[in-house]
C-alpha cells in the first residue's frame, strides 16, 4: 500500500481512483466491508482504490471534551489499511486548515486536482467541509461538477440490527469483551508499546512480565487477566496479560498492561512490542496474602494455555 502523508506526496499522475473517506479507527469490519466494496468498484473500471483518512479524530481539534479515546494509533491504523490490500492511503493531518476547507474546496483540492476521483463511496451520514457544511447532496453536486459518481454504502449490521462502529467496540473493550471486539473488528484488539522496567514484583513472585509504557498506541481494555498474544520483533508469543492497578500492592500506575510469557525467559526492556488481547479469563481483584496471589497467577497461566491452544 501506498502511503502519502500530505497533499503534496500525491503524485501529479496519480490514479484516477476510487476514493471513500472516513476516520477508519480500529479499521472495523464495518470499514472493511466498505474497503471491499471500493477495491471492486476500483477493480471494475480500472481504477486506484484510495482511502483518504486523518491523523486523528476531527473532534480532537474540534470538540476535545467529545472526543472518545481512539482504538489504534496512527501506525495501527495504517498497518491495519494495508492488510485490506487496498492500494493507497492519503493520511491527511487535521490542522485548522483542514477543518477550515469550505466542501467545494475539499473536494476540488482533493479529491479532484490530488486523486483524480471518479468514484466516490460514503455512508448515508457523510459530511464534509468546515463545520460540516458538506453533506451526500452537496457532494453529489460537485459530482456532477468535476466529473466523479457518488455511490452510498450501506451499513454493516450483523446482530440484531446494530450499526457496526466504533463506539460499540469502545463499550466493548470498556466490559472486557475482548472477543466481541474481535468479532466486530475483524482482527484482535492490540495495544503496542515499548517495554520499560517495572517493580519487578512478576519476576520475584515467578512469573517475570513485560511492562508496557504508559504511552501505548491503541486502546486498552478494561482491568483484569487476559489471555492473548506478545509479538516481539515479528515472533508472536503465547502470554497471559494483567490490565489494572494490581490492587493487591500499592503504588501501582492505573491501567498498567503487563504480559507474561509462556515458557520463555525473554530479554525485552526497550523492544517495541505489541499484545493482542484474545479472552477475558477474570476481572481484577486484591488477594489476601502472596501464596493466594501466586496460586491464582498460576491458574491463569494455565487458563491462558488452554485458551490459546
Amino acid at each position: 500500500m501506498k502511503v502519502f502523508s500530505s497533499l503534496d506526496q500525491v503524485p501529479a499522475d496519480f490514479g484516477p481512483s476510487a476514493v471513500t473517506i472516513g476516520k477508519f479507527d480500529g479499521v472495523h469490519t464495518g470499514h472493511r466491508a466498505v474497503i471491499a466494496t471500493l477495491d471492486e468498484v476500483a477493480a471494475s473500471q480500472g481504477l486506484t482504490a484510495t482511502v483518504i483518512t486523518f491523523d486523528r479524530n476531527p473532534l480532537e481539534l474540534l470538540a476535545p471534551e467529545k472526543c472518545p479515546p481512539a482504538l489504534t494509533g496512527v501506525d495501527q491504523k495504517l498497518d491495519l489499511l494495508a492488510g485490506t490490500g487496498v492500494a493507497a492511503t492519503l493520511l491527511l493531518t487535521f490542522d485548522r486548515h483542514t477543518a477550515d476547507l469550505s466542501p467545494e474546496a475539499f473536494v476540488e483540492s482533493i479529491l479532484v486536482d490530488r486523486l483524480h476521483a471518479r468514484v466516490v463511496l460514503v455512508g448515508s451520514d457523510f459530511r464534509f467541509g468546515a463545520r460540516g457544511a458538506g453533506d451526500v447532496t452537496k457532494l453529489e453536486e460537485l459530482g456532477e461538477k468535476f466529473g466523479f459518481v457518488v455511490r452510498l454504502i450501506d451499513d454493516v449490521r450483523p446482530e440484531g440490527g446494530r450499526r457496526v462502529s466504533s463506539t460499540w467496540i469502545r463499550e466493548l473493550l470498556a466490559d472486557g469483551d475482548v472477543a466481541h471486539a474481535a468479532r466486530l473488528l475483524g482482527h484482535v484488539p492490540c495495544v503496542r508499546g515499548i517495554v520499560v522496567h517495572g517493580a519487578a514484583r512478576g519476576r520475584e513472585l515467578g512469573f517475570p512480565t513485560a511492562n508496557l509504557s504508559p504511552e501505548s498506541e491503541g486502546l486498552i481494555p478494561a482491568d483484569g487477566v487476559y489471555a492473548g498474544w506478545l509479538t516481539d520483533e515479528g515472533v508472536r508469543y503465547p502470554a497471559a496479560i494483567s490490565v489494572g492497578n494490581n490492587p493487591t500492592f500499592e503504588g501501582v500506575p492505573h491501567k498498567q498492561v503487563e504480559a507474561y510469557v509462556l515458557d520463555e525467559d525473554l530479554d525485552l526492556y526497550d523492544h517495541r512490542v505489541e499484545i493482542a488481547f484474545v479472552e477475558r479469563i477474570r476481572g481484577m481483584v486484591a488477594f489476601s496474602g502472596i501464596d493466594p496471589l501466586i496460586a491464582q497467577i498460576a491458574a491463569d497461566v494455565e487458563r491462558a494455555r488452554t485458551i490459546l491452544a
